[in-house]
């Protein structure tokens, strides 16, 4: 086979380039589409269980700002030496 020009190393490179990135995004698209189905299986096992009956208990409420601060200490600023001249 002939030597290529650059021109031709190129074009070359370019192909390989579109044939990597079209295998990526068929990756990707296979990927997309299993987790559509695993999202859609979810939905249909959550909707299931809501119409059983089943609830998750009401979350609890956060301390009050007054009791937050008396559980945590607010710690003390530390004082920063002075810097030096290197020498």
């Amino acid at each position: 086979m002939a030597e290529l020009t650059e021109q031709q190393k190129h074009l070359q490179s370019l192909l390989e380039q579109r044939a990597g990135l079209v295998a990526e995004i068929n990756d990707l698209n296979a990927q997309v589409a299993a987790k559509r189905e695993l999202t859609l299986r979810a939905l249909g096992a959550i909707e299931y269980l809501q119409q059983v009956g089943v609830t998750l208990p009401e979350p609890e409420e956060a301390p009050a700002e007054g009791e937050a601060e008396a559980e945590a200490p607010v710690p003390e600023t530390e004082e920063l030496p002075e810097p030096q001249p290197e020498g």
